[in-house]
């Protein structure tokens, strides 16, 4: 699994002018799936992005957590995370998973998150 976070004050993913999913403050995840990807990736992912200390505590400092500050989380699914260019001017996705087996891996992520008490959304 490849993970693009960014920190935001508010965030949400809209299709064909409908919103499909946002957040208040927090973190937009762009979640790329291998295809070689497991349950266990997931865990060890969820986990470390729910506690990364990158949010400032009172006094400016990276101190406190997605948990912490009782963040919230905006999920996309980004398989182009997973694109190889080390040849030819093309990129190729073979290392990314099918777009069925990236789908149940998200939604595995996304529960993942929620397990660990927070809001997440899917964009």
């Amino acid at each position: 699994m490849r993970a693009l976070i960014q920190r935001v004050k508010e965030a949400s993913v809209e299709v064909k002018d409908e919103i499909v999913g946002e957040i208040g403050k927090g973190l937009v995840i762009l979640l790329g799936v291998g295809e070689m990807d497991t349950e266990k990736d997931i865990k060890y992912l969820a986990n470390k992005i729910a506690n990364l200390r990158i949010f400032e505590d009172e006094r400016g400092k990276f101190n406190l957590s997605l948990l912490d500050i009782e963040g919230e989380a905006l999920v996309v699914s980004q398989f182009t995370l997973y694109a190889d260019v080390r040849k030819g001017r093309r990129p190729s996705f073979t290392k990314a998973a099918s777009p069925q087996e990236a789908d149940t891996l998200i939604e595995m992520f996304i529960n993942e998150l929620k397990s660990h008490g927070i809001k997440t959304s899917k964009g």
